[in-house]
């Protein structure tokens, strides 16, 4: 029988515990500002994210081990821990804090221009940032589903932040009704576990799984099955990826910028944890599902991001949306290699590496994006002509960050990245996959080649008034543009560094 005396290790669980605090704070001193001080929220969530990102710090000690909380003691061998501060936690954490700071600096001048609701705004982005950040420690199957629903609940809501505008709404609405299917899913999928496991502790549930009860074996299977695609949902693998787009398109920009890049790390981070840590004795049904997914999920992201074509009054937040569905198709391969691979760990450090070169360069084009959609609202892949002639170092900055996203120099981390999830597929004998990717690598090349191209064309050619002309850029806004330009060209000089710290995110 476990001890059901909790000793709580409060250095732990810092990160989320922070962003919450704070977030409760925001909700509390919006009812007693004035509306004239309604703007020193968005620098006290920044503050807050700061410190939460800096309570890291304590926490990185390589040499120590990895510290748990909420254990329960003498009921296996090991103890079974609901929270675990390990080197893969604290690696997502600063990713999803980062990505989380870098959309508070986007959102600054965004909530005071479209009169957005500012404590409710900042208080559902800490929200919804403090679930992210409980997410990858957690080492339950019932904390990880609570963490995902903190992470996704404030996000319908900012998703829909827009009132009386029918894009934002029926965005929300899309988005709201996606992910409570998920979630329905993910938990039957996680009940019928319990029910042939006797457990939620993730090290347990691998340990029990291996040998079911013959009696119970179809439920576990349907189990491992459901759980798996509750997470595909949220990880926008196709065929559950209908909802980005529109999502997309309709949410506040930092918002869609917020979702592509924590959402993803959200799904992704939950899918590594249930199939590498709870369900390595079913590797055989999860590895060859999710290299499936992987294939169908990068070729139809980019294949619809080639059809958003520049001479068409297309959104450039819609290629940027297809593009991230793309992108998860590359994250997806990793984990589809742990399955077959002799060392699952190495192959989970390539998605994580993977992971975040994309947070910093697709926040970066996000901000771009954000900057050229203060004098052109309908953020047309046209309305970027010309933007090297009136804002060069924005156009440098978005020309960088599309080459990062496509893998090629001066975007050495994009490549390196891309290498590191390539060489997974083939050291784990996925040598079909390995090509698909490829084959995409090159169909994308098309569409940010393209782009990249239009930034530097003179502005004449379209006889009208250029994006960005005349308008001042608010200081949040160029000093999340240059933070992502510099993570970028930083980790393109030393692409080691990124690979070295992310193979350390061994599970």
């Amino acid at each position: 029988m476990g001890s059901l005396i909790q000793s709580v290790d409060w250095l732990a669980i810092a990160p989320p515990t922070v962003t919450a605090v704070v977030a409760l704070a925001v909700l509390v001193a919006d009812l007693l500002l004035p509306e004239g001080r309604k703007p020193l929220l968005g620098w006290f969530s920044v503050a807050g994210l700061l410190l939460a990102g800096l309570s890291l710090l304590p926490l990185l000690d390589g040499d120590r081990a990895p510290r748990s909380t909420f254990c329960l003691t003498g009921v296996s061998d090991r103890d079974a821990c609901s929270y675990t501060a390990d080197h893969f936690t604290l690696v997502i954490q600063l990713l999803v804090l980062g990505g989380a700071l870098l959309t508070a600096l986007l959102s600054m001048s965004a909530v005071r221009d479209q009169r957005l609701p500012e404590g409710e705004f900042w208080f559902l982005l800490l929200s919804s940032a403090a679930g992210a950040a409980l997410l990858p420690a957690s080492r339950d199957l019932a904390t990880l589903v609570v963490a995902l629903e903190v992470a996704s609940l404030p996000a319908f809501a900012l998703v829909g932040m827009r009132r009386g505008e029918r894009r934002s709404s029926e965005a929300a609405l899309k988005f709201f009704l996606s992910s409570v299917t998920a979630t329905a899913v993910t938990l039957l999928g996680v009940s019928f576990v319990y029910a042939a496991t006797g457990t939620l502790h993730l090290t347990e549930v691998a340990d029990k799984l291996g040998h079911v009860d013959p009696r119970l074996d179809t439920l576990a299977q349907a189990g491992v099955a459901l759980t798996l695609v509750g997470f595909a949902f949220k990880t926008a693998a196709v065929p559950f990826h209908f909802w980005v787009p529109d999502t997309y398109v309709g949410a506040p920009l930092p918002v869609a910028a917020y979702l592509s890049v924590i959402g993803k790390a959200v799904g992704f981070t939950g899918l590594i944890l249930v199939t590498v840590v709870a369900f390595p004795s079913y590797a055989s049904v999860w590895a060859p599902a999710l290299a499936v997914l992987a294939a169908l999920t990068m070729t139809a992201g980019n294949v619809a991001a080639l059809r958003q074509r520049p001479e068409r009054p297309h959104s450039a937040v819609r290629l940027l949306a297809w593009s991230s569905v793309g992108q998860a198709g590359y994250l997806l391969v990793p984990i589809a290699a742990a399955g077959y691979a002799d060392d699952p760990a190495h192959a989970v450090g390539s998605t994580v590496a993977y992971a975040l070169m994309y947070a910093a360069v697709n926040l970066g084009a996000f901000a771009v994006a954000a900057l050229v959609a203060r004098t052109s609202p309908q953020n047309r892949i046209t309305d970027y002509r010309g933007l090297y002639a009136r804002r060069p170092l924005a156009a440098l900055a978005q020309g960088f960050f599309l080459l990062c996203l496509a893998g090629l120099p001066p975007g050495i981390i994009g490549l390196f990245a891309k290498v590191t999830v390539f060489t997974a597929a083939v050291d784990a004998g996925l040598g079909w996959l390995a090509v698909v990717m490829a084959l995409n690598v090159v169909i994308a090349l098309y569409y940010y080649l393209q782009w990249t191209a239009i930034l530097f064309r003179p502005a004449e050619e379209t006889g009208e008034a250029g994006a960005g002309e005349g308008a001042r850029v608010p200081a949040p806004l160029s000093v999340a543009i240059a933070l992502a330009a510099v993570a970028g060209i930083a980790l393109s000089g030393a692409p080691q560094l990124v690979l070295r710290f992310a193979s350390g995110a061994l599970l």
